[in-house]
């Protein structure tokens, strides 16, 4: 399936502006939110092709969402790849554990991250 629809969850506005920008600008359409629970409630209601989902999140943060979200029903299909200041490997491998496909440390490096996205769609 290819990937069109792209949800942004960071509690950092740059973050998510830098995400976007670079994001629409290769032809992605870009959802974004701000936590956890925003990202669980825009992953049922507008069914992104993937998740883009940081970590570190007031309230809460992005283990529990990709958690929440890779094993619910209607959304357990979506890819997440955590982008996240998190770079401990065992940091990477909660993450894994909790559903996400890839781990990216930030600061995230855009052509690698294009370039995961196209090799996923």
């Amino acid at each position: 399936m290819p990937i069109r629809k792209i949800l942004v969850v960071d509690d950092s506005p740059t973050e998510r502006l830098a995400l976007h920008e670079v994001l629409t600008r290769n032809g992605y359409e870009v959802l974004t939110a701000q936590n956890g629970e925003e990202a669980i409630v825009r992953s049922q209601a507008d069914r992104p092709d993937l998740i883009l989902m940081d970590v570190v999140m007031p309230g809460m943060n992005g283990y529990q969402a990709t958690r929440t979200i890779s094993r619910n029903e209607s959304t357990r299909d979506i890819p997440i790849i955590m982008c996240t200041s998190k770079g401990q490997e065992t940091d990477k491998i909660w993450g894994m554990r909790q559903g996400a496909l890839a781990y990216l440390v930030k600061p995230v490096d855009h052509e690698e991250l294009l370039a995961r996205i196209r090799a996923m769609g």
